[in-house]
């Protein structure tokens, strides 16, 4: 097995607009995509945490936008 600071991983959303990390080598799990950033852990977890700024789920902030607008 490779050293941690060797394994690759890739940054993912899903359809909720939530991200995570998975491991390169690996498929992704059902309902998760690729943004097309690939690396050590701590470059996409640094990645993630200037994309992700709102950490609600797509549904949820849909929701609120159409409370506000009544």
């Amino acid at each position: 097995m490779s050293d941690a600071a060797e394994v690759q991983y890739e940054v993912v959303v899903n359809g909720e607009d939530q991200y995570s990390i998975w491991p390169a080598d690996r498929p992704l799990p059902a309902g998760w995509q690729a943004v097309g950033v690939r690396g050590p852990k701590a470059a996409c977890l640094a990645h993630i945490e200037t994309v992700w700024v709102d950490m609600r789920p797509r549904s949820l902030r849909q929701f609120m936008e159409q409370q506000t607008a009544q």
